[in-house]
C-alpha cells in the first residue's frame, strides 16, 4: 500500500470517529431541555399529560397500559430508538398521523441533546 493510499484511509477513518462523537448529543444540555420543553406533559416516572419515559427505549410507541394513547399512537409499528424518536421530535405529526403531541423540536442539535439525555435516564431505571 503506498503511504498516501493509507494516510487517505486513516483520514476517512479519524474523519467518520469524529463525525459520530459529534452527532452525539449531550446529555447535560439535554436535562435542561426536558427541564424547560417536556415537564409541563411528561416525566420519566409518571404519567401526565404525555406519557412517562421510564423504559423508552426499544419500546413499541403506544405499548404503556397505564396511559391511554391517540388511537394513532396505539396502531403504530414505531418501535423507539434514537432514529425514530428523532423523527418524531422533528415532526411528530408527519410520523404519526393523527397523534396528539402539538409540539416539535425544530433544532437537530437540541434533538440530539433530548435523546442522549432520555436515553441515559431511561436507561437507568
Amino acid at each position: 500500500m503506498a503511504p498516501y493510499q493509507y494516510l487517505s484511509g486513516m483520514a476517512l477513518f479519524f474523519w467518520g470517529v469524529a463525525s459520530t462523537v459529534c452527532a452525539a448529543g449531550n446529555a447535560e444540555r439535554g436535562l435542561a431541555l426536558y427541564q424547560s420543553k417536556c415537564v409541563a406533559c411528561h416525566s420519566i416516572d409518571y404519567n401526565g399529560v404525555g406519557p412517562a419515559h421510564k423504559g423508552l427505549f426499544n419500546r413499541k410507541a403506544g405499548s404503556q397500559t397505564d396511559y391511554v394513547y391517540s388511537p394513532a399512537v396505539k396502531g403504530s409499528t414505531i418501535i423507539w430508538n434514537e432514529q425514530t424518536l428523532d423523527k418524531w421530535l422533528s415532526n411528530p405529526e408527519k410520523l404519526i398521523p393523527g397523534q396528539k403531541m402539538g409540539f416539535s423540536v425544530p433544532s437537530a442539535k437540541e434533538r440530539a441533546d433530548l435523546i442522549t439525555y432520555l436515553k441515559i435516564t431511561t436507561e437507568q431505571k
